[in-house]
């Protein structure tokens, strides 16, 4: 072990010896880099650091902080709701059926408590009661799976895999 450290001081300080003014690869110069064998862990610029992999994590990331991913999934469920079919990626259909089978469940449900979760969850009052209005017969004979994801054409700018979601 103290071969190693020995080797590695002697390496880093010879690189130094002949380069006087070079940088590493992560921007500090070498001769601050070989101060101390365990040094502290380096803060990113960035607030997120992929330090494991997500198994069995089965949220929808979405590449959004949480809030945002909130109000993005909550103006979709309102969309799909409002005009009964909408346009979107792939990844964000998926991740609002869920959403949108809740929502359809709490109308055939249509008791008080129900429409208060769905008032706050969706963003127009209107679209609620009127949910809560034809969801019952509508959808009186199915027990779930509201919603249809069909695959279409890949997006032109970005090749990203499009979807359309859409109520059954």
């Amino acid at each position: 072990m103290k071969v190693t450290a020995i080797l590695c001081s002697v390496l880093v300080a010879g690189a130094s010896a002949f380069s006087p003014g070079a940088t590493s690869f992560t921007g500090t110069h070498i001769s601050t880099v070989s101060q101390s064998p365990i040094a502290a862990p380096r803060t990113s610029s960035r607030t997120s650091e992929l330090n494991m992999m997500r198994h069995r994590k089965r949220v929808a990331k979405l590449g959004k902080p949480a809030d945002q991913r909130k109000a993005l999934l909550r103006a979709l469920t309102t969309e799909i709701i409002r005009h009964g079919r909408i346009k979107t990626t792939l990844v964000r259909a998926k991740a609002v059926r869920k959403h949108v089978d809740h929502m359809i469940q709490l109308g055939k449900r249509g008791d008080l408590h129900a429409r208060r979760q769905a008032l706050a969850w969706v963003y127009d009052k209107d679209l609620v009661h009127s949910l809560f209005e034809a969801a019952p017969e509508r959808y009186s004979d199915r027990e779930g799976g509201y919603t249809r994801v069909l695959r279409t054409m890949p997006r032109q700018g970005d090749n990203a895999k499009m979807a359309v979601i859409e109520l059954v």
